[in-house]
């Protein structure tokens, strides 16, 4: 009998529950620690931030659900790891044993890293549900009283996405309120170009996102380093392509949301030789941890190296897709090694992001995720902000019946079916 212990129910934490759970016999056992009793569908938070969503839509209780799966919720905090002797201590002091351990936490949020930036200082963030429903009451206020706003990534972000997505939302719902001409918008990037997205770009994603935010009035300023958030603006270093400061900009903001940079959760990070220098766990190609084999990860608390060096310090994003292919490549191995196999199964590191624009779209495909690659593919459209409300519906649907089909996977292959519909298209025009 093997005792497996995932921490975290999130997007990588909570599939990687169900499916080990189908994947083994209920001689093992598959407990599950998380924080709270619940799933938060994380892409839809910058929807919940303009009260488009209310929290309650995009979260799924977990306890029942997982109860009749077969899986325990231990709902506390993991304050302590001990990866020699195989356990895990609990905020409740309970001491749990495991012989096989998913770290699938997601990230810390490291606001600290600048002053005055976060929920608790000058600045909003969509990086959690709670923090959506926070950021739409500070909106609710903003309109009321509208001005300038700011949204953007700090340096050393690498989840480039939200950030644009938010930018765009809000565009949109100002718009349709009759108030988007009392609003001057900024976008604030770490990246050295528009749509360069932690990815290199992405297809035409520089072309695509310039136009997107040329068309709605929204400036940019990228290489920029976020220097102070503080009650009514921020201050940013604007930087050359040599990493030197051009200029710095005072923007007045009466509203600011900002992605910051990420590391991993303390008491991971805090294990000798398990993370590399930011807290992210470090990965062998079958998922697991070169020092700690009975250890996996999936999400995005793995480590992954930049794709490549930026003036201001940038990360790689770990994408739905690619967090699946770890989730299903890693349950497949623990099962291996249970028969008494040696792990054979690899992520394929793909990447399709559906951005949305509030009532627009674009769709990006990246095959493989970090370059050089074998397709890169980018289109616009209105189709791309249909797809993810029903994507968005599909995926929690998924996770209240605890259905463990590869959800991205079947969205993948639409998305191929997609690029070479377009490619017949092009050729024909």
């Amino acid at each position: 009998m093997a005792d497996i212990v995932v921490l975290g129910a999130g997007i990588a934490g909570l599939p990687a529950a169900y499916d080990l759970r189908r994947a083994l016999d209920k001689s093992h056992t598959v407990t599950v620690v998380n924080p709270d009793d619940r799933f938060q569908f994380t892409p839809s938070n910058p929807w919940v931030a303009v009260g488009w969503r209310t929290g309650g839509q995009i979260t799924v209780p977990l306890s029942q659900r997982l109860a009749k799966k077969g899986i325990r919720l231990a709902a506390q905090a993991a304050t302590q790891l001990d990866p020699v002797n195989k356990r895990v201590l609990l905020g409740n002091g309970e001491n749990l044993a495991y012989d096989y351990l998913v770290i699938a936490t997601g990230p810390q949020l490291a606001f600290a890293e600048v002053p005055g930036l976060g929920p608790q200082g000058h600045t909003q963030s969509v990086c959690t549900t709670p923090h959506a429903e926070r950021a739409w009451l500070a909106y609710e206020k903003f309109l009321d009283d509208p001005g300038p706003v700011v949204i953007g990534a700090a340096q050393g972000a690498s989840c480039f996405g939200p950030a644009y997505e938010f930018a765009l939302i809000v565009d949109a719902d100002l718009r349709k309120r009759k108030l988007r001409h009392k609003v001057p918008m900024t976008f604030v990037t770490s990246e050295p170009y528009i749509g360069h997205m932690g990815l290199g770009g992405v297809g035409d994603s520089k072309g695509l996102l310039e136009s997107a935010l040329r068309q709605r009035h929204i400036k940019w300023i990228t290489n920029a380093r976020l220097l102070e958030a503080r009650a009514g603006g921020v201050r940013v270093a604007e930087h050359d392509d040599q990493g030197q400061v051009l200029k710095e900009h005072d923007l007045p903001s009466r509203f600011s949301m900002f992605i910051p940079a990420f590391r991993g959760i303390e008491p991971v990070a805090a294990v000798a030789d398990l993370c590399n220098p930011r807290g992210f766990v470090l990965i062998d190609e079958y998922q697991r941890n070169p020092k700690y084999p009975s250890i996996y990860s999936a999400g995005v608390c793995v480590a992954i190296p930049p794709v490549e060096p930026t003036p201001v310090p940038t990360g790689a994003p770990k994408t739905g897709y690619m967090i699946e292919s770890m989730v299903t490549a890693l349950v497949e191995n623990i099962k291996e090694e249970i028969e008494g196999k040696p792990p054979s199964h690899k992520a394929t590191w793909n990447a399709i992001c559906l951005a949305d624009m509030g009532d627009d779209g674009v769709a990006f495909v990246a095959l493989p995720q970090i370059p050089p690659r074998n397709l890169t593919w980018a289109r616009q459209g209105k189709w791309v902000h249909l797809a993810k409300i029903a994507f968005e519906k599909y995926f929690i649907a998924k996770m209240k019946s605890g259905k463990t089909e590869p959800v991205y996977e079947k969205y993948v292959l639409k998305g191929l079916g997609i690029v070479r519909l377009q490619q017949r298209h092009d050729k024909a025009a």
